[in-house]
C-alpha cells in the first residue's frame, strides 16, 4: 500500500512525533483565533517553510498538494463571489496554511508513530473503561493508510476506462473502487487476526 510517510533525515525528522502532531494541533487552533491578514500570511510562510523542511521535492510536494489545493481554489472563488473580499482572503490563508503544514507533518510522521500518540492520548479513556486505546489508534492509522491506496484505486479505474475509450462515469467506477476497498480491508482484517494486533500496547508498522 502506498503511505503518506516518507523517509528522511532532517531536522523535522528529528522532533519527536508527539511535538510535531501537538504542534499541528495548536497551529490549527491559532489559525482560527485570528483574522488579522498580515499573521496569516506569515503562518502561511511558516507553514510553506517547515514543509520545504520535510525535503519531499517539488514533485512530490505538488502531487500531494495537488488534489487538496484545486478545492481551496474553488472554495476561494466562491467565497470572493459570495462574502467579502476580507473574508474570503481569511479563509484562503487559513485552509493554505494548514494544508501545507499537515502535508508536511503527515510526511515525517509514520503510521505506527501517528497510531502510538492516538493511542497515548487515548489512555485516560481506557482507564475509564471508555475506550481500547491501541484498538482505536489501529483504526485511526488504518484510515490514513487507506486514504491515497483509495485515491490511488480510483486514478488507476479513471485511466482503465479512458484506455479503453469509455466515458468517465461515477457509478462506473465507485462500484468497483468498493469492491476492490472491502476486499483490501477483508485481507487486512486477517491479517491483523492472524498477528493478534488487536489489544496490542505498542502498534505495528503497517
Amino acid at each position: 500500500m502506498k503511505s503518506l510517510h516518507v523517509e528522511g533525515t532532517g531536522r523535522l525528522y528529528r522532533l519527536s512525533p508527539r511535538i510535531k502532531l501537538a504542534g499541528l494541533a495548536l497551529f490549527s487552533i491559532a489559525l482560527f483565533l485570528t483574522r488579522d491578514p498580515l499573521i496569516l500570511s506569515a503562518a502561511v510562510a511558516l507553514a510553506g517553510l517547515v514543509l520545504w523542511q520535510a525535503h519531499l521535492g517539488f514533485g512530490e510536494a505538488v502531487a500531494r498538494l495537488r488534489p487538496v489545493l484545486l478545492t481551496i481554489a474553488i472554495i476561494a472563488v466562491f467565497s470572493f463571489l459570495l462574502i467579502s473580499a476580507l473574508d474570503a482572503t481569511i479563509a484562503l490563508f487559513r485552509l493554505t496554511a494548514l494544508t501545507l503544514l499537515a502535508t508536511a507533518i503527515t510526511a515525517s510522521v509514520s503510521i505506527s508513530q501517528f497510531m502510538d500518540e492516538i493511542a497515548f492520548a487515548l489512555r485516560p479513556l481506557e482507564k475509564m473503561g471508555l475506550a481500547n486505546a491501541a484498538d482505536v489508534g489501529l483504526a485511526v492509522g488504518l484510515v490514513v493508510r487507506f486514504v491515497p491506496e483509495v485515491i490511488n484505486r480510483f486514478e488507476t479505474l479513471q485511466d482503465a476506462h479512458r484506455a479503453r475509450g469509455m466515458r468517465v462515469r461515477p457509478y462506473t467506477i465507485l462500484v468497483p473502487l468498493i469492491i476492490m476497498t472491502l476486499k483490501d480491508a477483508d485481507a487486512i482484517a486477517d491479517a491483523i487476526d492472524a498477528r493478534g494486533f488487536r489489544g496490542q500496547t505498542s502498534s505495528p508498522d503497517i
